[in-house]
């Protein structure tokens, strides 16, 4: 199972910021999250979303072990 994270807006949206979900790879548990909540779904892949597995960006899609922690980070600005 994948540790799954989520932090600013998209965490305000799930009503959660940690959980373990089953899925093989970055766009498995994409579907997984979309499938639970569609407003997040859409959230994770909107725009300026960015993806860690173990505390690395990836693009695309990326390979998920047992215990992977994936990481949905929001849009960042700042000054």
């Amino acid at each position: 199972m994948a540790r799954v994270l989520l932090f600013g807006p998209l965490r305000d949206l799930a009503g959660w910021r940690e959980k373990r979900i089953e899925a093989g790879s970055v766009s498995a548990l994409r579907i997984a999250l979309a499938e639970a909540d569609a407003e997040l779904g859409e959230a994770i892949s909107g725009p300026g979303v960015q993806v860690a597995v173990d505390q690395a960006l990836v693009r695309g899609d990326a390979a998920l072990s047992d215990g992977s922690e994936v990481a949905f980070l929001p849009p960042m600005s700042g000054g």
